[in-house]
């Protein structure tokens, strides 16, 4: 489309060119560029979409000051945005930070945006005075993270006879229960329940509470992006930890595959890693609408001990074996593979090596004379 709109509009310079929209809801009316990164998720919503050359930021702050009446000292800065690209302007000290932000995204047709001055997120009903801002200093425009969903985690409880349980589930503070079912209590503002249930022999459960007979136990829970921002600049955590705001995908710990091979790999993998077919079958349908989006996927499977500090399920009478299986995956376009040369191997090797990465222990999975609990989810990171 990039292309497109650069033969047909040749009196518009490549390097501002910039395709909008104010179609989405999010746009709440206003035109807002459309990313290379959102393309994908937001092309099939529109009807249109405009071609326009991108203003220059300090023309419309210099609109703004004209129309500002204070007598508040000047100031000239440099405001970073999230591209790279650096430019100066000179503002008044009483501006907030939020009008700052707002004019920055209608001038350069941002999406939203959230200002930095150096590590200080700054608050945007501040005024930019309230931090001491010299002339020649930089404030960095961000993009405001994506929330990301934990999608499906489902838990089963398998019981040799009937037994009556207590399931609690406690999640660290980076992300907060959106839904579960049965529905129950929640407290700590979202992040911990308890479900009581009791088992039958038949893998089905009644929860106590409502009265419910399910197949399993059902929760997701988004990421507080906002009260827990992921720094672009930080390093990539270890494989053996899990944050769900940032946690990621590279090259050495993740496998690299073509979607139309998604599911035979998935299938293969789910199988060694302990999920029986209806389980295996669950979660392969519920996640590929999200995966034939893209044109390859980066995919890992989170080590349960690591998931079990950031999500901490708590099981009474303890049960002999837990099986915790959550994937991580994201988009990986074809002009991005030759970063991904390690991943595209790792995908050759058999897929018994999940085993050992996770912690599981398949044969005891499975073994009906024992308490067994199963869960899986997953999450496409968005960044």
């Amino acid at each position: 489309m990039f292309g497109s709109a650069c033969k047909h509009f040749r009196s518009i310079p490549k390097d501002v060119v910039t395709l909008q929209t104010n179609q989405l809801d999010a746009c709440n009316g206003h035109y807002v560029d459309i990313t290379a990164e959102i393309w994908d998720d937001v092309i099939d919503l529109l009807n249109v979409i405009e071609v326009t050359r991108r203003a220059e930021m300090t023309s419309a702050l210099s609109q703004v000051n004209e129309q500002d009446s204070s007598n508040d000292d000047k100031v000239t800065i440099k405001v970073a945005l999230p591209s790279g690209e650096i430019q100066t302007a000179t503002i008044s000290r009483g501006m907030r930070v939020e009008q700052l932000v707002a004019d920055a995204m209608q001038a350069l047709s941002l999406t939203p945006v959230r200002a930095a001055l150096g590590a200080t997120m700054m608050g945007a009903k501040q005024s930019i005075g309230r931090y001491n801002i010299k002339d020649g200093e930089c404030i960095n425009l961000r993009f405001n993270a994506p929330s990301m969903r934990a999608k499906k985690p489902v838990i089963y409880l398998y019981s040799p006879f009937d037994i009556d349980a207590s399931v609690k589930l406690s999640l660290i503070p980076e992300w907060s229960l959106s839904v579960i079912y049965p529905i129950v209590t929640t407290g700590d503002h979202g992040h911990h329940l308890e479900w009581n249930v009791h088992t039958h022999q038949d893998g089905s459960l009644t929860e106590h509470n409502s009265g419910l007979d399910v197949s399993y136990l059902f929760w997701e829970a988004e990421t507080n992006v906002q009260a827990f921002p992921r720094s672009p600049a930080s390093k990539p955590q270890p494989v053996d930890t899990f944050n769900p705001i940032s946690s990621s995908l590279d090259d050495m710990d993740s496998i690299v595959i073509p979607v139309d091979k998604a599911t035979v790999y998935l299938d293969k993998s789910l199988k060694v890693l302990g999920l029986h077919t209806e389980a295996r079958t669950s979660f392969i349908t519920y996640w590929l609408p999200s995966i034939l989006k893209h044109e390859c996927i980066a995919l890992r499977f989170v080590p349960q001990a690591a998931y079990e500090r950031a999500a901490s399920l708590r099981i009474s009478p303890q049960p002999d074996v837990v099986t915790r299986i959550f994937m991580l995956f994201k988009g990986i376009c074809k002009e991005h593979l030759g970063n991904w040369a390690n991943a595209q191997m790792q995908a050759e090797k058999d897929v018994a090596w999940w085993v050992d990465i996770v912690g599981v222990d398949p044969a005891r999975a499975g073994d009906a004379t024992l308490f067994r609990v199963l869960e899986w989810g997953g999450m496409e990171i968005l960044i």
